[in-house]
């Protein structure tokens, strides 16, 4: 994932300003299925989470938040059903879904639940490039 200085522009900011209207935001992002490893997955979804903070937009992004308290407190990182039950308050707390299209977020069994989790509940999805902040 390429580094954005601080200089970087509002990216479609009619697509940021219509996320913001939602309130706090869930940025989905891959864990299990980042190729490049679990690690590797929390520093990308905190940088797009970063990336979006900077605009104003409200992200949760579980597998910031969870990585940590994983690593910090011995839980097991990978333990689906508790990470899923963990996050699930969060979820519903949330106006809109985000999805980061990182590499492996259309295996992950993790975003395919949350995207069911939101449509149920009749709030938006919405896409994010991880290198343009392109909204869809």
């Amino acid at each position: 994932m390429q580094s954005h200085n601080s200089e970087e522009t509002l990216v479609h900011s009619d697509r940021i300003e219509q996320l913001t209207k939602y309130g706090l935001i869930y940025l989905a992002s891959p864990y299990t299925k980042y190729k490049r490893g679990l690690y590797a997955a929390f520093l990308d979804a905190a940088k797009i989470a970063a990336r979006l903070a900077k605009q104003e937009v409200r992200v949760y992004c579980p597998v910031v938040y969870s990585h940590v308290l994983a690593v910090q407190g011995g839980i097991s990182p990978v333990d689906h059903k508790f990470w899923m039950n963990y996050d699930r308050p969060f979820m519903d707390a949330c106006g809109a879904l985000l999805v980061a299209r990182m590499e492996g977020w259309d295996e992950s069994q993790g975003i395919a639940e949350e995207r069911e989790i939101f449509r149920a509940a009749g709030k938006p999805t919405f896409f994010v490039d991880p290198e343009t902040l392109e909204i869809t």
